[in-house]
């Protein structure tokens, strides 16, 4: 990152962002009328194997290796007794992680999916964005740089999530920042917080928005100013996908506060991207309407960990099945319409 604007070459990134391919679409609807059902029968299914085939760019779209990428990090703002919960349990859940433990091992397993978890300078957490800014522009700028290279591996569908004690403040103010309204509208309550907790945590947004408010106009600044290490991970993982034509189903309420600074960058930037799940924390489905995507899930889950999107996986590797192992109406000696 060049030291005096240090996200001026992520901004450079994006405008040299690939696009989809309209060939590889062609030759998946090509052949998708030519499989043992009637036009449009599997729905949405058929839409996810056009989505897949345009952006890794392959007329015959592959699941071979999905992966899910956890990252964790720490808030300060949990000072302003925005959790019920310690931020310890950060830590904790990390070694619960790697154990086998989590719900979102559980689900990894399921669908034979790989899960990469890191790490972010736990003992040093954000600054509580209530009194300044969560992180400095260099150091906001290496952990999205960060997140880009931790995609690494050759996956060809990944999703992304996160653990943070605090982190749905973090993606409460995000929203509230870029697209305005009351704090209210934006605040969830998160681990389990009772009526006051609730009121503590919309008041810690309502006060970090006014007090970063001059400098809000620039998403990234309301990254480093609002945002979490996990938080920037992720923007850096959904960009590198990007750039590497890797399809990205996004997650719940916090994930999606990772994909809004780039939506709100250029819209473009989520192109490549699906929505896992609808998250009952927050106004998750308000931000999944302004990115103009229908989830794929809505369960009710709000854990975080990237589990929604894993669970979605599982579904994408269906279609992604049906579209590759289907008989054709001629090899399986079915009648086409006339």
């Amino acid at each position: 990152m060049s030291s005096e604007h240090p996200f001026d070459d992520l901004n450079i990134l994006i405008k040299t962002m690939p696009t989809a391919s309209a060939e590889a679409v062609a030759a998946v609807r090509a052949r998708d009328a030519q499989l043992t059902k009637p036009p449009g029968a599997l729905g949405r299914l058929e839409e996810i194997v056009e989505h897949l085939a345009a952006w890794q760019g392959k007329e015959s779209p592959t699941i071979e290796r999905p992966t899910v990428v956890v990252f964790a990090g720490n808030h300060g703002v949990t000072a302003q007794g925005v959790s019920p919960f310690p931020s310890s349990v950060t830590e904790q859940m990390l070694k619960n992680f790697s154990a086998g433990g989590a719900a979102v091992n559980q689900i990894c397993a399921t669908w034979g999916a790989g899960l990469k978890v890191f790490e972010l300078a736990l003992q040093i957490p954000t600054k509580d964005f209530c009194e300044a800014p969560a992180m400095e522009a260099r150091e906001c700028a290496g952990t999205v740089a960060f997140g880009m290279e931790a995609i690494a591996g050759g996956a060809d569908l990944l999703a992304f999530g996160e653990m943070g004690i605090g982190n749905t403040t973090s993606a409460a103010a995000i929203y509230h920042a870029l697209y305005g309204g009351a704090a209210a509208d934006w605040v969830g309550r998160g681990t389990g917080l009772d009526d006051a907790g609730l009121q503590r945590k919309i008041s810690a947004v309502e006060r970090a928005v006014a007090l970063h408010k001059p400098e809000l106009t620039d998403p990234w600044e309301v990254l480093r100013r609002l945002g979490g290490r996990e938080i920037a991970a992720m923007a850096g993982g959904i960009l590198a996908a990007r750039m590497e034509r890797i399809p990205v189903l996004l997650d719940g309420y916090v994930a999606c506060a990772a994909a809004a600074i780039l939506h709100a960058i250029d819209p473009s930037t989520l192109d490549h991207c699906l929505a896992g799940h609808r998250s009952p924390e927050g106004a998750h489905g308000e931000v999944l309407r302004r990115f103009g995507k229908k989830p794929l899930l809505d369960l009710g889950m709000r854990l975080g960990e990237g589990s929604g999107a894993a669970l979605a996986m599982g579904i994408v590797k269906a279609a992604v099945a049906c579209h590759r192992d289907m008989a054709t109406f001629s090899s399986a000696g079915v009648d086409n319409k006339a």
